[in-house]
């Protein structure tokens, strides 16, 4: 009896390794999103990797005031979402901005706290080969030869 429970619980953690792969597969990548706020409309752009359940990249935020690329930090990949931490420098102040998402096909809900000063929820959507400009073709090629 006990050699069947414990293979029992060693089977219900591997389900629950591999859904954390393959959630972590899901979220890997580059996502777009934006969202108005308080300083008004803000575009962000997440380069995510992610080894186990480790969330590692950046984020890019484009606001009026300029735009700036930050590491993320802290962050985790589970079967129910996502988690990490944009440290902002904001003049003299650092702003903890924490992000927690939930991924559906290419699609991230977010909900994000900027400190005690303001929360926003907003979509990221993976950004897709599809979804980049065709490449043009060079335009001082030299002619074919019949």
């Amino acid at each position: 009896m006990k050699t069947m429970i414990r293979t029992l619980i060693l089977m219900a953690g591997a389900l629950a390794l591999v859904g954390t792969v393959r959630a972590g597969e899901k979220v890997a990548g580059k996502w777009k999103g934006q969202f108005d706020s308080q300083i008004g409309l803000q575009k962000y752009t997440y380069e995510f990797k992610v080894a186990g359940t480790n969330l590692t990249g950046s984020a890019t935020g484009e606001r009026e005031m300029g735009t700036n690329t930050v590491a993320i930090t802290e962050g985790t990949v589970s079967t129910n979402g996502i988690f990490f931490v944009e440290p902002l420098k904001f003049g003299d102040n650092e702003l903890r901005i924490e992000y927690t998402g939930k991924i559906a096909g290419d699609e991230i809900k977010f909900h994000r706290k900027v400190g005690d000063v303001a929360e926003e929820d907003f979509t990221a959507k993976r950004v897709t080969d599809a979804a980049l400009p065709e490449a043009k073709p060079a335009t001082n090629s030299p002619p074919a030869k019949p």
